[in-house]
């Protein structure tokens, strides 16, 4: 198994952490969970579309969790990176989540957001085949959630975001990194 170790020397350097997204909310989140995690770490984080090779929306977590995967193969294929970072979001029953995965010189975390539930008449429309951004929107009249808050803060009353729900399970990634004599 490679050393993972984040190093002194590399902690002095510039990292390049790339996101196999172009949202803003998932990038905002990467952002955040960097500079919580590395405070005096010199970092910038940028975010590409690739495609995920799933459905739009994905309708389970092994279809998520391969979303995921696919994304950092093909973030890994377009630029090379320090972090390549990926987040899919996707349902698994009755509840919608995303997966986190991180990898870093060929080591990967990977780690399941907080999964909450979705009303009847939103799931009904997933299994028609719409997107859970989409029918948020139309449900609470709202414009493009899913590059904001996303339906978590619909549903929580704005209490918790996408974002934060995010930062949250992209720190349990990294736990690989950051205990790397564990994993």
């Amino acid at each position: 198994m490679p050393n993972t170790t984040i190093t002194a020397n590399q902690m002095n350097q510039h990292w390049h952490i790339a996101v196999a997204s172009a949202n803003p909310a998932k990038i905002k989140a990467v952002q955040q969970c960097f500079t919580e995690v590395f405070p005096t770490q010199h970092h910038e984080v940028q975010g590409y579309a690739v495609p995920s090779g799933v459905a739009a929306q994905p309708m389970s977590s092994a279809e998520t969790l391969l979303g995921a995967q696919n994304r950092i193969q093909a973030l890994k294929q377009r630029v090379t990176a320090d972090f390549y970072v990926s987040i899919e979001a996707g349902l698994d029953g009755d509840f919608t989540f995303a997966w986190m995965l991180i990898e870093h010189q060929g080591k990967q975390g990977m780690a399941r957001s907080a999964s909450l539930m979705l009303p009847p008449e939103a799931l009904t429309q997933l299994q028609e085949g719409a997107e859970l951004g989409d029918v948020m929107d139309q449900m609470f009249g709202t414009d493009n959630i899913k590059q904001a808050g996303g339906a978590i803060a619909l549903l929580t009353g704005n209490r918790l975001s996408r974002g934060s729900v995010y930062q949250q399970a992209l720190i349990l990634a990294l736990i690989p990194f950051l205990q790397p004599d564990l994993y």
